[in-house]
């Protein structure tokens, strides 16, 4: 019989056991992203693939919130994260402290996400993506300083995701191409 499983049985971390744990070199950069809701739910997604860091950036709300935790359930307590007023300076920081940086941006030379990796050109260490605006995506300054920019394949009628499950995506893909490297 198929039953749902129990916290005990899925023998989920602690969260002092998180916070010791080994993270996925991955850092999330939210640039100017103006709902909580979204904000808490790249808190729950990064907890679940233990990624080390998120930059909250610009317009974007900081934990302590209450519509930030509705969608986080917590996760801000165990993802490590920073403000930065300026994207570009966190940008900047990033590449100063050795981390290859990625736009998740449609722009005219993107790399498709299914194609990342394929040819061994993902870097294996320190790697952050940005992730933009609801309306108006990565500021056009901040794509000028990224390494370049990954692109969701979409095959319908819209354009875009809403930014949490763009997130969800990459870094499910992220983890799948840095976790052997990581704690595996």
């Amino acid at each position: 019989m198929i039953h749902k499983l129990t916290p005990e049985e899925m023998n989920r971390l602690s969260l002092n056991a998180f916070h010791k744990s080994r993270k996925l070199p991955l850092t999330v950069v939210l640039d100017n992203v103006r709902s909580q809701n979204n904000i808490g739910s790249v808190f729950r997604t990064a907890d679940a693939f233990r990624i080390e860091h998120i930059a909250l950036c610009g317009i974007c709300s900081t934990p302590p919130h209450r519509e930030i935790h509705k969608t986080a359930l917590g996760a801000e307590e165990s993802v490590a994260w920073s403000y930065h007023e300026n994207t570009g300076a966190c940008v900047r920081q990033l590449k100063g402290q050795g981390y290859s940086v990625y736009a998740v941006e449609q722009v005219s030379d993107s790399i498709k996400l299914d194609t990342l990796g394929a040819d061994n050109s993902l870097p294996g260490n320190k790697i952050a993506i940005i992730l933009g605006n609801e309306i108006e995506g990565v500021q056009d300054e901040v794509l000028r300083l990224c390494d370049g920019s990954l692109e969701i394949p979409q095959f319908g009628t819209k354009h875009s995701l809403n930014v949490s499950c763009a997130a969800a995506i990459v870094i499910w893909e992220m983890f799948k191409q840095l976790k052997v490297k990581s704690y595996e």
